[in-house]
């Protein structure tokens, strides 16, 4: 069990996705500022100074925090568009890179090769004609 699990945590795959964690915890902080220090307040400003992040509803002793699911709501579609941008471009790249793999993989042919396929289908044209005759 111990060597299944040592290749299983080894394979590039695993480390991939930890790295991908890491760099998107480090994406969401970078989101989180966008939202809280730049696009929150010129919302706000918008709205005629209210900032969102402290709207709330109070009913009792029960605190509803409303501001902060907005602002919530609007990080998770900047991560979700950004998100779906670089999938869209990596995407794009991949399919071009196929395009030029297959470009690379079409066969060629030369003049040799060109000349000796106009000779035997003037050879089967000929051949064609005389079984008619």
């Amino acid at each position: 069990m111990w060597k299944e699990f040592k290749t299983f945590a080894v394979k590039g795959n695993v480390i991939d996705l930890a790295i991908g964690v890491i760099i998107g915890g480090a994406f969401s902080k970078i989101v989180s500022s966008l939202v809280n220090d730049i696009i929150m307040p010129i919302v706000g400003v918008l709205l005629g100074g209210v900032n969102l992040t402290n709207l709330k509803l109070t009913y009792g002793k029960a605190t509803v925090l409303y501001g902060q699911f907005i602002q919530t709501i609007l990080d998770f579609f900047i991560v979700a568009f950004s998100i779906f941008m670089v999938i869209k471009l990596l995407s794009k790249l991949k399919k071009k890179k196929a395009e030029e793999i297959a470009e690379e993989k079409a066969p060629t042919t030369d003049a040799k090769e060109e000349l000796l396929m106009e000779i035997r289908d003037l050879l089967k044209k000929e051949q064609i004609r005389e079984e008619e005759n």
